[in-house]
């Protein structure tokens, strides 16, 4: 029975043979292409413009890619590629990264963390509830400055008596 060491070194001389065969198969081949250049007329610059315009005419051809998969309901197996409007499945989600597609929980994490480190300058006005900036002294009532201002303040020419300090 022939050992490890005996087909190694026999998978060896085959490959050296198989690589001497290959070069002398591609001096032959060089020595063809060479001739057939010298009588024709061509240069390596007329080839090289042969083939750059042949690749730019295969791509315009080739087909359209697709969108590749970034979310996928678990219960369904829809996907979605994240372009376009979300579909109802996902849609409502607080959290996307457990319908992600490829990516692990944690990673989705981290680059959420990421984007809520980075604090964004908000547009207009404050939501939600103002603190009150003018007080009535006889009622009690506030106002925060916003919208429409009420009665008891709107007929006052200077405001600052009604301010809260």
């Amino acid at each position: 029975m022939p050992t490890l060491e005996s087909i190694q070194s026999r998978i060896e001389a085959l490959q050296a043979k198989a690589d001497a065969l290959i070069a002398r198969q591609s001096e032959s081949v060089l020595q063809k292409i060479h001739d057939l250049m010298s009588r024709h007329g061509l240069t390596v610059s007329d080839i090289e413009q042969y083939t750059g315009t042949r690749k730019k005419a295969g791509r315009a051809n080739s087909a359209p890619k697709q969108g590749t998969v970034a979310y996928q309901d678990p219960k369904t197996g829809a996907t979605w590629s994240g372009r376009g409007r979300a579909p109802g499945w996902i849609a409502n989600a607080k959290d996307r990264s457990k319908f992600a597609v490829g990516a692990s929980v944690k990673e989705t994490k981290a680059k959420g963390k990421a984007r809520a480190a980075v604090k964004r300058k908000g547009k207009g006005q404050p939501r939600g509830p103002q603190p009150a900036l003018y007080r009535d002294p006889q009622t009690g009532a506030t106002w925060s400055g916003r919208g429409r201002a009420p009665a008891w303040l709107a007929s006052v020419e200077d405001r600052s008596p009604f301010l809260i300090a």
